[in-house]
Formats: C-alpha cells, structure tokens, sequence
C-alpha cells in the first residue's frame, strides 16, 4: 500500500508542479501573486482530489488509519518537496516559504495540505471504500 501510495505522490507532485507553473504564468498577471497562491491553493485542492478518485482503489486502503497514514505521508513529502523546490530552485526566504501556511499573511497552504493530508480518507468514504 505505501509503495502505491508513494507513486501516486510522485504523479500529485508532477500535477502540482505543473500547476503552479501555469498559475504563475497565467494567473499572477491577472490577480497578483498572493491573491494567485490563495486560488490555486483551491484549484489544487481540486486537482488532488480529481486524482486521488480514480486512484484510491489502486492504493488499496482499506481501513480509515491506512487513508490517514497516507494522507500523513503526502503531507509530509509535499511539504518537503515545496520547500525544496522553492528554497533550492526558485531561491525563495524561509520567511517567503513559511508565510504561505500563516493565515494572518494571507498564506492558504495550510488548507491545502490538510486538504491532502485528508484526501484518501474523504475519496475513500465517498465511494465507499472504509
């Protein structure tokens, strides 16, 4: 289960990445940065849980504690991973990074990954599954 679990992270990774690269293309210009990060926090929730739908099977939870054991390990390897990739390729402050989960900086990110971190427990409920 946890080696599924971990693929399909790999592929939420990509699909995040992916997203953020277009919201900054397209989506900054249009609304500013911060109001962009506060939405594609949204349109990245939405994204996640698009993929974890046809994908929760796969997995193959089967009890709520294995959803949330997965939920724990996407939230923490996604939390990881963006701040890696933000630190290390994009150059961004540890204050930049960290003010994105501070919801008194306007910063929605804590949503999002509890949003993951709670995804495999509420796809798997919706169909069924647990």
């Amino acid at each position: 289960m946890l080696l599924r679990a971990l693929g399909l992270w790999l592929v939420l990774a990509v699909a995040e990445t992916v997203h953020g690269i277009l919201r900054v293309r397209f989506l900054n210009r249009k609304v500013g940065d911060r109001r962009a990060r506060q939405i594609g926090v949204v349109s990245g929730s939405l994204l996640i849980l698009a993929l974890v739908w046809p994908t929760i099977t796969w997995i193959e939870v089967r009890t709520s504690g294995d959803c949330l054991v997965v939920g724990l390990l996407w939230s923490i390897l996604m939390l990881t991973f963006d701040f890696a990739l933000g630190r290390y390729c994009f150059g961004f402050s540890w204050a930049r990074l960290t003010a994105d989960l501070n919801l008194r900086q306007g910063g929605f990110l804590g949503f999002g990954l509890g949003l993951l971190f709670l995804a495999p427990l509420i796809v798997a409920s919706l169909r069924g599954l647990i």
